[in-house]
């Protein structure tokens, strides 16, 4: 498994589809995952610091974590079957929890827990900014960026689907 660090999330247009980017911790391949939007504005707010009057979905399930004495030692996106991702929450003394890849990130942001991806995941549907925009590596970051972007404007779940 490697481990994958939030870059960020996006809503994509014109589908209004948010999605997350995991990237490799010590790697260049990303991994696209795309959520729904309550997960999204959650994951989001947390990035951004953002803390409502009341807990949240995932604040709750942090609290009732913490009240049970356990503690969340991080999330693995194990796979994908049909175009949907899956995840596993490891828990301290307790049996791995499955979950959707979203609520993990979104769970796993509140905790400061790591994000990890099972290898051959990221082998299969992990993409690189070269494998994104056809450019080589010898070219300008900022023109791989922009042609990264634009591939992540056009890009649907259903590309990933026979991955």
């Amino acid at each position: 498994m490697r481990e994958m660090e939030v870059v960020g999330v996006r809503v994509e247009l014109p589908n209004n589809q948010p999605i997350v980017l995991l990237s490799e911790s010590d790697g260049e391949r990303y991994l696209p995952i795309w959520i729904g939007s309550v997960e999204a504005t959650a994951i989001a707010y947390e990035q951004q610091g953002v803390k409502p009057p009341r807990p949240l979905t995932h604040d709750l399930m942090i609290n009732v974590i913490d009240a049970l004495g356990s503690k969340l030692e991080r999330v693995r996106i194990t796979g994908m079957k049909d175009g949907l991702y899956f995840a596993e929450l490891d828990l301290a003394n307790a049996e791995p929890v499955t979950v959707r890849p979203s609520d993990g990130i979104a769970l796993a942001l509140r905790a400061d827990a790591p994000i990890f991806a099972d290898d051959d995941l990221i082998e299969t549907a992990g993409i690189t900014v070269e494998e994104a925009s056809g450019k080589s590596g010898d070219e300008e970051s900022d023109d791989e960026v922009e042609k990264f972007r634009e591939f992540l404007d056009n890009v649907t779940p259903e590309d990933f689907a026979g991955s």
